[in-house]
């Protein structure tokens, strides 16, 4: 039954952008039908309302991998768990290079002496970044005296990013009047 509601008026993003199953019915009844059974089998969905239609929808990928387990879309779920896979590991290594870029420009400015310059934020944000190099920038956030969300600290982090490269700029242009001369 579930499955045949899926096949029928059923839908699933590409998880290369974000987690989304749903599956779109006529009537209100149908939904909160198909929302009972699947939430005997320990999956969770929500309801919306959509284009004069109800229907459920799941956001989170586990949820949806168990769902298709659930109507026996097994070549589907493991697709699915391969590309949420890659997806987590380029994700986890863009914040791995973001780090490293952080730590060696905090380095920089804390070898020219420039670190004890930045403003009382900026000097928390870098120093809990070399304690916590693993550290999510929502996690740094919330380790801070005054917790700020993840956009704040990267608004931190970047500004104390372009604190390095101009310093570095900076000294290139002092290298190359000097060996002008």
């Amino acid at each position: 039954l579930v499955r045949g509601c899926f096949l029928g008026s059923g839908a699933i993003s590409n998880p290369k952008q974000s987690y989304h199953l749903e599956v779109l019915f006529s009537q209100k009844i149908y939904a909160d039908f198909i929302q009972e059974i699947l939430q005997t089998s320990q999956i969770t969905v929500k309801q919306v309302e959509k284009n004069q239609n109800d229907g459920i929808y799941v956001k989170d990928g586990e949820e949806i991998s168990k769902f298709l387990a659930f109507i026996g879309a097994n070549h589907s779920v493991l697709q699915f768990e391969e590309i949420r896979v890659n997806c987590e590991t380029a994700n986890l290594n863009k914040t791995v290079e973001s780090a490293l870029k952080q730590i060696q420009a905090i380095q920089l400015l804390e070898q020219r002496g420039k670190l004890e310059e930045l403003s009382e934020g900026l000097q928390e944000i870098a120093n809990l970044r070399i304690l916590h190099p693993e550290a999510s920038l929502l996690e740094l956030g919330n380790m801070l005296k005054v917790p700020i969300g993840k956009s704040g600290v990267n608004h931190r982090l970047k500004a104390i990013e372009r604190m390095a490269e101009e310093l570095l700029t900076k000294e290139k242009k002092n290298k190359r009047i000097i060996t002008e001369r």
